[in-house]
């Protein structure tokens, strides 16, 4: 009789995380592709806008029936989601993929 493979190893739960964060990358691809902004995506889709940035950062695992709504939102075959992105997440420009804030100009007396 086969074992079943441990699904709680350090291991599987970084494929899994890899995984995540490779489909995240994609949605948040194809969306930008489509000039969606994340509340659009959100909105269209019926999930909440901090879903979408969960999924899209590879922090949130998400139902497939909900992978169907979102490629339907963006117009692509659901298979599309599951093939690498152009860029990886992390190439944003700004240190840990975040704009700084921008800080309003202090009033002089």
């Amino acid at each position: 009789m086969p074992i079943r493979p441990d699904q709680s190893s350090e291991e599987q739960t970084q494929r899994w995380a890899e995984r995540r964060a490779m489909v995240g990358a994609r949605i948040r691809e194809l969306r930008q592709m489509q000039g969606l902004s994340q509340e659009s995506l959100a909105l269209e889709s019926g999930l909440s806008r901090n879903m979408i940035i969960g999924i899209e950062w590879g922090r949130k695992s998400v139902a497939y029936e909900r992978l169907w709504d979102i490629a339907a939102v963006l117009d692509c075959e659901i298979t599309e989601l599951f093939t690498a992105a152009s860029a990886p997440a992390s190439s944003s420009p700004y240190r840990g993929g975040r704009r700084p804030m921008e800080r309003p100009e202090a009033k002089s007396r």
